[in-house]
């Protein structure tokens, strides 16, 4: 099981990224996959979360990013997506995806995500 997420960059406050988050050697669309991020000298923060098709397809969004950040899943391609927009300074974090493995599965705690892909560097500074 490997996630390798992507699509981070230098953005100017107010703009837009999109994250990527890929999987090899499994298919994305039968687990839960979350989103993180961990901001310098901050504890990690689940930010998102879409899970499994086969369970009830839901989503989760912290409040901090509500009706800025989506989640989304390309099945065909195998990624989940994490679309940001009105990108704000203290939304600069590394961003990472994880799954907990388990197929069939809603978003689970925080604590039950098993496998991490490795990093991607957002930063919002003008």
């Amino acid at each position: 099981v490997q996630l390798q997420a992507s699509g981070g960059g230098l953005v100017q406050p107010g703009g837009s990224l999109r994250l990527s988050c890929a999987a090899s050697g499994f298919t994305l669309d039968y687990y839960a996959i979350g989103w993180f991020r961990q901001a310098p000298g901050k504890e990690r923060e689940g930010v998102s979360c879409i899970s499994s098709s086969s369970s009830d397809g839901s989503t989760y969004i912290v409040d901090s990013v509500k009706g800025r950040f989506t989640i989304s899943r390309d099945n065909a391609k195998n990624t989940v997506y994490l679309q940001m927009n009105s990108l704000k300074p203290e939304d600069t974090a590394v961003y990472y995806c994880a799954t907990d493995g388990v197929a069939g599965s809603s978003c689970p705690p925080a604590s039950e995500y098993s496998y991490w892909g490795q990093g991607t560097l957002v930063t919002v500074s003008s």
